[in-house]
Parts: structure tokens; C-alpha cells; sequence
């Protein structure tokens, strides 16, 4: 006798309340139940697993014109996940295969098959594509590799090192060969952290002026690239000590963010004319080309030890929201995942 599990018809989801002014509060989300569409041809169902809450959330949570459409209010967030196809109608894509997709912040997921993933969960569990194996790897490979353009022999400074993006950073720059890593972090804990996932040199950022730790760290040989996670101070820090030639990948700037008034621009960014400095923004969508060489070269590393990971992982979907906000925080060390 076969037993036949019913379908879900409706899935729970968060949704935007309204429009955080500053840092988001709880009231700006809310927990709703949604109707899930019937599948169509090409489409699968898929049951999350895992969801990805990412700091570039916050930016699309105001109503401005960005690189990314905003949030819409009222209506389900979206970003990275990764679950498991519970129905298929779509050809390459069966019952059980575990797929990436971008449909996050809800329990299922009706999708095309086509803006999904099927991910190698024979390779690396199944959260480590959202994280070292997926786009958080891809900015740590290509913002170091591409856009920052290192070269063996280089010092490199990681702002936000104990995040997902910057914990890799430090990583493969050591795998690469750099003569120096130095990364900066929140607490004495992540320091501490840093420094067993192989950086040579690591400071508290809330122990004293950013500058000063840094020249202290770089000594007299300086930097050649810096990995911008935060801006603000630390970009300003970094200005001052790069060396002619120097190279900055700006990746983001979570120390903004929240920020209600305009933060001033680095106030020494005129040193950037006397070095010859090189400071390029970035977008991991504008470096997907790299993902076949970084998914290689990442899956050796982490299959022979040369990378490690974290993960902060809070469960269920009603807590996402606060996820998000102790993200912002800096209460996650790695990659911040909630878990359905």
C-alpha cells in the first residue's frame, strides 16, 4: 500500500511591516501565512532548510533607488536559501534534490526550476552553500582575487574578519600566499578566533582608534589591500596606511548602514592621489564568471582543511527578524543562518 503525504497548500513567511528609520525594531516585520500558487510546468515545490540573513537586507528595506529593488511592504522578504524539492513538474530537477534558490524568509517555495541550483550535499553540508560554497564564498574570492587584484607577497586588511565574507578573506589570502593578514573584529572572542583560523594579526576595533591599532599591526612594511566590510573608520585607518599601489575591494560598509544622517567621507581620501591608490566597489553579481574557479578551488580547500567556517545558527522562521538585527549588531560569528 503507497502512502500519498499531502502537499502543503500555504506557507508561513515573514513580511515587511513597515520601514525601519535607524536600526530595524521587531514591529518592522511580521509573521503572516500566504496561499502557495499550483505548480506549473517547469516549476518545483520546495521545503527551506536554511535561510541566508545578509546585511545588504538592510539597504532594501528603504524605499530608494538601489542596485537591488527594494522590499516591497506588506508583502514576503526574499534572499538565499537552500531546501529540498518536495514536488517537481520540471524536467532536471527531482523530489529530494537539495536546490539553492533565492525565495527565503518562508517555510515553502514555489519556483521555476531554472532560478535554482541543485547543490553537491555530497561535497559539503547542506548550510555551507549559503556560506563558504555559495555567493558569501564567491564575494570572498573574487572581491580578494578579481577586483582587489592580490598578488602574492601582499599584506592584507580585513575589516568585519569574524563575518562570513571576511573570515574567508583572511583565509584565502593566507592560502594564496600573502606575507600578512590582519583583520579587525568586535570582541576579544572573535579576535581570539581570527587569529586560530590562521590571520596573523587581529585587534578589537572597540579597544582604541582603529588607525592606531592598525599601524601598530602593520608595522612598517604597511598593507598593499584592503577588504572593506565596514567603511567609515576603518576605511580611513586603511587610507593611511596603504602603500603606494595600493588596492581597496569596497564590499560594504555595515558600519552605515542604520545610519539616519549622511556619513562623512573618509576625511583623507585625498591620500589616495599621492599613493596611486586603487579603490573599486563591488557587486557579487558582476562576478559570477569566477564561480566555476572559485567552487574548484574553494571545495579543495575546505575538503583539506586549508579553509574553515563558521556559522551562527538561530532556529525558526518566527525568529528570523531578530536574526537579522543581532546581525547587524554583530552578534553572529561567520555566516548568520537561520534554521527551519
Amino acid at each position: 500500500m503507497s502512502v500519498t503525504t499531502a502537499l502543503p497548500t500555504s506557507t508561513r513567511e515573514i513580511r515587511l511591516a513597515s520601514r525601519p528609520v535607524g536600526r530595524p525594531v521587531p514591529e518592522n516585520f511580521r509573521l503572516a501565512e500566504s496561499p502557495l500558487p499550483e505548480l506549473q510546468d517547469g516549476q518545483i515545490l520546495v521545503r527551506n532548510r536554511y535561510i541566508s540573513v545578509d546585511p545588504y537586507m538592510r539597504g532594501r528595506m528603504n524605499d530608494v533607488k538601489s542596485y537591488s529593488a527594494p522590499f516591497a511592504l506588506d508583502a514576503a522578504l526574499d534572499g538565499g536559501a537552500i531546501g529540498e524539492v518536495i514536488a517537481s513538474r520540471a524536467e532536471g530537477r527531482k523530489v529530494g534534490d537539495a536546490v539553492v534558490h533565492q525565495l527565503g524568509w518562508r517555510e515553502f517555495a514555489v519556483l521555476d526550476a531554472d532560478a535554482t541550483s541543485v547543490a553537491r550535499t555530497d561535497l559539503a553540508p547542506a548550510s555551507a552553500f549559503l556560506g563558504a560554497l555559495g555567493m558569501t564564498g564567491l564575494t570572498a574570492y573574487a572581491g580578494l582575487l578579481k577586483v582587489a587584484e592580490f598578488k602574492p607577497g601582499d599584506a592584507v586588511f580585513v575589516s568585519g574578519a569574524a563575518g562570513a565574507v571576511g573570515s574567508l578573506v583572511g583565509q584565502i589570502a593566507k592560502a594564496m600566499g600573502a606575507s600578512t593578514v590582519i583583520g579587525s573584529a568586535g570582541t576579544a572572542e572573535k579576535v581570539a578566533r581570527l587569529l586560530e583560523l590562521g590571520f596573523d594579526a587581529a585587534f578589537n576595533y572597540n579597544d582604541g582608534p582603529v588607525r592606531e591599532q592598525l599601524v601598530q599591526a602593520a608595522g612598517p612594511a604597511g598593507i598593499d589591500v584592503y577588504f572593506d566590510n565596514v567603511g567609515g573608520d576603518h576605511l580611513e585607518a586603511a587610507l593611511a596606511v596603504l602603500n603606494v599601489g595600493g588596492r581597496v575591494a569596497m564590499c560594504g560598509a555595515i558600519a552605515q548602514y542604520n545610519s539616519t544622517e549622511p556619513t562623512p567621507a573618509p576625511r583623507n581620501l585625498a591620500l589616495a592621489i599621492g599613493k596611486q591608490l586603487t579603490l573599486r566597489g563591488f557587486l557579487v553579481s558582476g562576478q559570477r564568471q569566477h564561480s566555476a574557479e572559485f567552487f574548484g578551488k574553494m571545495s579543495a580547500w575546505l575538503a583539506d582543511g586549508t579553509v574553515r567556517y563558521d556559522e551562527t545558527v538561530v532556529d525558526g522562521l518566527e525568529n528570523a527578524p531578530q536574526a537579522f538585527m543581532d546581525l547587524l549588531d554583530g552578534a553572529n560569528t561567520g555566516k548568520m543562518l537561520v534554521r527551519l
